[in-house]
């Protein structure tokens, strides 16, 4: 799958005009419908979130999209069933976990039950939506608990897959989304570590919008993105983002560290922290990792160190919307401990900046990250 279109636009979140609301084969559309953080907020389950792509004629990646949708659900249901249901003091959640297999089957339930709901709404938004404006589309998949009372032995035994999907609902959220030129000046993300890493992070799921909110009173003004680390050290993502550094090769500490042997012809190599650290499974993040491979980048899955920050070139984020977004500054406190201050203002801090990164050089030049991505 080519990548090319990503260079040209980096998205940042400007969300305008009407948005459009799908829950339970209903359709409704008003500028004061709830924004997409809201929505999130509301509804217990597991999500995905992209956007239209050249016009609206494209939803980027979606078939990747519904790929990991599908896993995030079968995980929180196997796993963590109370992050798929909205429970209540009168509706106890007292069963058993369910036990959801990993198959094509399961994921073509997932695929129909998102794309069928698509196909009623998206249509109505497209005709709706302004010129030069493209669609952020988020789809839900949550545990309908009622339907969830109905059902006899639903966790434990007999077909869980049938049990499990009929227990299920789609909710879409879609807004009108408008991006902007690659490479400008100040167009960069400004970073800043403020808390330890996410539970379950190997399914997207909507709670995270709200265990993320206590992070802001560390939000340094003019930051646009919050980085997460267990340790203050070892950076695992951002909160919202994939986090990705360009770093000097470090050949002391090579061996077996490397995903391909690349006989070390390169000085720098790509860096982002490995899944089983604990971080999400971004579609972008994947996508940079293929493309490296492809274009024989030397990548290696180890959480970037700060200890090691000298050695930095560069630095960028990924995730569906703003897709590649070089980074400017990089904040983190001194000592790590200080986060467990009231607010920003009580956190010394420490400083990288970057300078014209390839992100940007790379809308004027050559590039073989940028050619592909």
């Amino acid at each position: 799958m080519s990548l090319q279109f990503l260079s040209p636009t980096l998205p940042q979140q400007k969300m305008s005009g009407m948005r459009f609301l799908y829950s339970n084969g209903v359709v409704s559309c008003s500028p004061d419908a709830p924004p997409v953080t809201a929505f999130l907020e509301s509804l217990p389950g597991s999500y995905t979130t992209t956007r239209t792509h050249e016009n609206g004629t494209t939803l980027l990646f979606w078939e990747r999209h519904l790929k990991r949708l599908s896993n995030s659900t079968r995980i929180l249901l196997n796993s963590n069933p109370e992050l798929m249901f909205k429970a209540n003091k009168k509706i106890p959640l007292l069963f058993s976990p369910f036990s959801v297999t990993s198959s094509l089957k399961w994921e073509s339930r997932i695929r129909s039950l998102v794309s069928n709901s698509l196909n009623q709404v998206l249509p109505i938004a497209l005709k709706e939506r302004s010129n030069g404006e493209e669609l952020a589309v988020t789809a839900l998949v949550s545990g309908d608990i009622e339907k969830l009372k109905a059902m006899k032995n639903v966790g434990g035994g007999g077909d869980d897959d049938n049990g499990a999907f009929q227990v299920l609902d789609l909710h879409l959220h879609i807004g009108s989304y408008i991006p902007s030129v690659f490479g400008i000046e100040e167009s960069g993300a400004h970073l800043a570590l403020v808390g330890r890493g996410r539970d379950l992070a190997d399914a997207k799921y909507s709670d995270w919008v709200r265990l993320r909110k206590p992070l802001e009173k560390s939000r340094p003004p003019s930051v646009t993105e919050l980085l997460l680390s267990n340790d203050g050290d070892r950076i695992l993502e951002g909160c919202i983002t994939n986090f990705f550094v360009i770093c000097q090769r470090d050949k002391s500490e090579a061996e077996g560290k490397y995903l391909d042997d690349y006989n070390n012809v390169n000085s720098v190599e790509v860096q982002t922290a490995p899944i089983s650290d604990g971080v999400l499974p971004g579609v972008i993040r994947q996508l940079v990792i293929e493309v490296c491979h492809s274009k024989g980048i030397p990548v290696c899955e180890v959480a970037p160190s700060w200890e090691k920050h000298r050695l930095w070139e560069e630095a960028f984020v990924t995730n569906s919307l703003r897709v590649l977004q070089h980074v400017e500054t990089i904040k983190v406190p001194q000592p790590w401990e200080s986060l467990e201050s009231k607010s920003f203002e009580g956190i010394s801090w420490i400083e990288k900046k970057f300078q014209k990164g390839i992100m940007e050089r790379a809308s004027t030049e050559s590039h073989p990250l940028n050619e592909s991505i």
